[in-house]
């Protein structure tokens, strides 16, 4: 059984780099022993991110300051200029002591507030951490290790209102389990390739059910989709790593596909996974 067949596991990700190792590999002492604890986890159902609730009487953000560094640095098709970036910093500094000082309160913050507060944060937190360690081709280099023990996303460093976070805290114990919405795979950037585009404006809370709608789209319009040949689209591995998620609200990957994609897909139809580019979605290494 895959990872995500467990139903218990939707709130894990199966990381496929992990699991496919060969432990013959595996040169740290003792990191065998580690990877089949950690597979033994993701085959449980133990949701190794979970994050515990904070009380909080913070009120409702907006995100102007983080939409004005966007449109600085980020192009129109997603790419970013971490070059010109990483030498004018004040501005995403100032935005990220904002999110810092302000944890969505359940009883005051509306679901859009909050969902848009914590996209622009994991989004905000990643630039940031890229930043910090620019140059770098890929975000995995920053800090190489196995996913969910002790990789880049592993790294607790975000705080927010004196409780320390991963990146992996903010996607896999709050952001998908909370909010239970498929399109946060293409709002929550990793700074990489292959990942859906940047986008170059802050999400919002009145207008985010429209700006996660056009992330989608535009994912599949953009070469990390292919559907070109319906009988066999090629589609990115995101939907292989997360596949229960798209059973999410009643749904399946299929209705997904054909939604956002603009789609109608034929009986017989199978779906291909294509190859997950890690390197940095820098302007200097655009992909058309």
């Amino acid at each position: 059984m895959k990872p995500q067949e467990n139903q218990n596991d939707s709130y894990l990700v199966q990381d496929v780099h992990l699991l496919s190792v060969p432990l013959a590999q595996l040169q740290i002492f003792g990191m065998k022993a580690i990877l089949l604890s950690l597979v033994g986890l993701f085959l449980a159902g133990v949701p190794t991110c979970k994050v515990k609730d904070v009380k909080s009487d913070a009120k409702p953000i907006t995100h102007e300051l983080f939409t004005a560094e966007l449109q600085k640095y980020v192009s129109e098709d997603g790419w970013v200029d971490y070059d010109a970036w990483s030498k004018d910093t004040v501005g995403l500094q100032n935005y990220i002591e904002l999110v810092s000082t302000h944890y969505p309160d359940d009883k005051t913050w509306t679901r859009d507030q909050q969902l848009a507060y914590w996209l622009n944060a994991y989004n905000a937190y990643t630039i940031k951490l890229m930043l910090e360690h620019w140059p770098v081709g890929s975000i995995k280099d920053i800090k190489k290790g196995i996913g969910f023990v002790n990789s880049v996303w592993d790294i607790e460093w975000i705080n927010i209102q004196g409780t320390v976070y991963s990146l992996n805290n903010l996607e896999h114990g709050i952001i998908r389990p909370k909010f239970h919405d498929q399109r946060v795979h293409m709002a929550a950037n990793c700074a990489s390739v292959s990942c859906p585009q940047m986008r170059n404006k802050a999400y919002t809370a009145e207008n985010l059910n429209d700006e996660l709608d056009e992330q989608a789209r535009l994912f599949f319009k953009s070469f990390r989709n292919d559907l070109s040949d319906l009988n066999k689209p090629v589609i990115s591995p995101i939907f292989k790593w997360y596949g229960s998620d798209f059973e999410w609200n009643k749904s399946s990957l299929k209705e997904f596909v054909e939604k956002h994609g603009e789609v109608t897909l034929p009986d017989g139809y199978k779906f291909e996974f294509m190859d997950y580019n890690w390197s940095t979605n820098s302007v200097a290494d655009k992909q058309q």
